[in-house]
């Protein structure tokens, strides 16, 4: 036991200080962990967490990270987020109201194993985000975009006609029980590493084509933007419009939803958070790898974990009052053609 500790506290301190917020919550939270992953003599567990309301008809998002294990960033503050909503359930009785009329499902830590190892890539060498089994209309960027080449190099997405990795199966079986069923939901799935902006990505990573959504997702941006007019870091677009991808799992599972469940409304989002940022605030982040996906800094380390912490209230204001603001039928057409003339011809 003392081994595991000590190998956990220098390894994964996170799943340790995971495990303490489930301790301090347990009166809130139901816990299930869906999927063991080996790592010498010690298994990881994949822990998914709920709170909130258990009505089958209640709007539901879910909160997701640690899909790449070098960007452990992810992972911290999904947790900081569920530090914040625990403790105040201790005396926020407007929080408790809030939440007997959504469900929170958070995922923090999906690829425990690569953020022990310090990859990017989960224990067999695989990117999970690039291991769906659908591929992209067109040419992608080279190696980034997702290649069958070698799992020694980063992007790969495993061999061909082989079931999808142990931990995006998790992340699959998780959406599809617990927001499919739900007439709204909406995920985000945190990640740093790209620009020198934060961004929130929405579908498709594998086509320039919009969503069927596209409607949706636009008027969230317009809702977005005019209550935080003044302060808010965030460019909301489509990932295409700065590349695409083979094999995304929120493609897959959008595409899966929309199948599975066509009255019901599912939108995915992605937190890319601009680490290029932090390394140009702080160019010795250069000397190790990991620097390139996290703040190093301890001042600029706890910004981060807490300057996204009002978008994530946002998006859970977003998701309980979802009949207040998503578009009727009329405005839907209205609202598409606007969403294609600023995001994909105006960027052309």
């Amino acid at each position: 036991m003392e081994e595991k500790l000590y190998l956990l506290q220098r390894h994964l301190p996170e799943l340790l200080e995971l495990d303490a917020l489930i301790r301090h919550g347990e009166r809130h939270l139901r816990v299930t962990t869906v999927h063991q992953v080996p790592m010498g003599q010690i298994s990881l567990p994949i822990h998914v967490i709920e709170l909130g309301s258990q009505s089958p008809n209640a709007p539901v998002i879910g909160f997701f990270g640690g899909v790449h294990g070098v960007e452990r960033i992810g992972s911290q503050v999904l947790m900081s987020w569920l530090h914040s909503l625990i403790h105040r359930l201790q005396w926020d009785d407007q929080l408790h109201r809030r939440l007997e009329k959504v469900r929170l499902v958070f995922m923090p830590m999906i690829n425990p194993g690569g953020i022990w190892r310090r990859t990017r890539s989960n224990p067999n060498g695989v990117d999970l985000m690039r291991n769906a089994p659908i591929d992209a209309m067109g040419k992608v960027p080279f190696l980034v975009g997702g290649h069958r080449i070698s799992r020694h190099l980063p992007w790969y997405r495993g061999k061909r006609g082989e079931p999808m990795e142990p931990e995006a199966q998790a992340v699959i079986r998780t959406v599809r029980e617990k927001l499919f069923s739900s007439p709204f939901s909406m995920s985000l799935d945190c990640h740093s590493g790209f620009g020198r902006r934060d961004r929130v990505w929405c579908c498709y990573a594998r086509s320039h084509r919009p969503i069927p959504h596209i409607a949706e997702v636009y008027r969230l941006k317009q809702v977005f933007e005019q209550t935080y007019p003044n302060h808010h870091p965030y460019l909301i677009e489509p990932q295409s419009i700065n590349y695409t991808t083979h094999g995304d799992l929120w493609d897959y599972l959008y595409d899966d939803a929309q199948e599975q469940q066509p009255d019901h409304t599912f939108l995915p989002f992605t937190l890319e958070m601009g680490s290029w940022l932090w390394v140009r605030k702080n160019p010795r982040q250069m000397l190790d790898f990991f620097g390139y996906f996290n703040p190093m800094i301890s001042h600029r380390h706890h910004r981060v974990l807490r300057q996204h912490l009002p978008f994530f209230e946002f998006l859970t204001a977003m998701a309980s009052n979802a009949g207040n603001w998503l578009p009727s039928a009329s405005e839907r057409n209205h609202l598409t053609q606007q969403a294609i003339q600023h995001w994909f011809l105006d960027n052309h």
